[in-house]
């Protein structure tokens, strides 16, 4: 039986070269670096390399799909991936997204403790606490209205921030003023310090200059106007509701002194008040940016230099007591002719009493 003749073996680059340390091709191979053996290419996507064309070519030959073709379907499933990732990331935005226009937890803690406020005053609870026989100098019934002033003063911030918001102004979204939060403003000496100071030294409510909206933002005369009317606007909505909620309390030709209701009669006249005195076109007040929506950027300008100053200014007049008793004057006829019941101005009066108790 003849021998079988051995495999012919491959042939190989290596075995034409020859080392000069005496080691064989294999040898070689086994001890150089993998890093220094791997083509220059290999590290190039696929279809990039100028040694792959050839192997393109054959595929294209053999009826395979090119590999640029192969790039593009890879390329457009990521895209389509990336769409699909896309929309559900913009889905959940907007489903978070509503948590911008929540109350905040301090504004809700405050509207907590303005009603606990009102129902001590309601029941006259320092007549209870103090030994029978003595002067009673009641300390709850202020602490109720100036807690009940602040929710006043978060929901008129609040009305302007909203519509400016819906105007075109989004760098309100998630802050303090569409949040119903006082306690956060940007300006809180002029948003919240001042109204407080002066419903507590003047006896009227008034806000300060919402300096906080971008009016660049807001297209449009009108709705720039709009955005200024909002707040007094909803001030006076306040001070419906709370008139309404007296005269329900007290009908027509009684009287009362209850604590809580007193208290509720005078937040009636702060707001009132607020929204009369916010709509005179008078810098860094809500009517001069009515009149600013008309005029030019220059207006709003002057206001966001100054406005926190005229406000004071505006309030350094009405507080004058001739101008101040005239004011008050006129506010409760107004209130008269309003109301079914003409006792109420009486009970917004001792209101004003028991906030200013250092006068008693």
């Amino acid at each position: 039986m003849p021998t079988p003749e051995p495999a012919p073996q491959a042939e190989s680059d290596d075995a034409t070269v020859t080392g000069g340390d005496g080691r064989g091709p294999g040898e070689r191979a086994r001890s150089a670096d993998p890093w220094e053996q791997m083509p220059e290419d290999a590290l190039n996507r696929a279809g990039v390399g100028a040694d792959r064309s050839g192997s393109d070519d054959a595929a294209d030959a053999t009826g395979s799909e090119p590999r640029d073709a192969e790039k593009a379907k890879d390329t457009g499933s990521v895209d389509a991936d990336t769409e699909d990732t896309g929309t559900t990331d913009t889905a959940t935005a907007d489903t978070r997204g509503w948590a911008d226009f929540l109350p905040s937890p301090l504004f809700v803690l405050t509207l907590g403790l303005a009603g606990f406020a009102g129902w001590l005053s309601w029941r006259a609870i320092e007549l209870e606490w103090a030994a029978e026989g003595t002067s009673v100098t009641p300390l709850i019934p202020p602490l109720f209205i100036l807690l009940g002033w602040i929710v006043s003063v978060a929901v008129h911030e609040f009305a302007h921030a909203l519509a400016a918001y819906l105007a075109g102004d989004r760098s309100l979204r998630g802050g303090a003023y569409l949040r119903l939060n006082p306690f956060g403003y940007r300006q809180t000496f002029g948003g919240l310090v001042l109204p407080v100071a002066y419903l507590g030294l003047g006896g009227f409510g008034l806000n300060g200059p919402p300096t906080y909206v971008d009016w660049d933002a807001i297209p449009g005369r009108g709705r720039r106007a709009a955005v200024a009317l909002a707040g007094p606007l909803a001030s006076l909505l306040l001070s419906a509701v709370l008139a309404l909620t007296v005269s329900l309390l007290v009908p027509a030709g009684q009287d009362s002194v209850n604590w809580a209701i007193s208290s509720l009669a005078f937040l009636a006249f702060a707001n009132m008040t607020s929204a009369l005195i916010n709509l005179l076109p008078v810098p860094g007040l809500d009517g001069y940016h009515v009149l600013a929506a008309f005029q030019g950027s220059k207006w709003t300008a002057f206001v966001a230099a100054n406005g926190l100053f005229c406000s004071i200014g505006v309030f350094a007049v009405l507080w004058l007591p001739v101008v101040r008793d005239l004011f008050d004057t006129v506010m409760y006829m107004l209130f008269e002719l309003i109301l079914p019941n003409p006792t109420i101005p009486g009970m917004m009066f001792h209101g004003k009493l028991l906030l200013q108790f250092w006068n008693n």
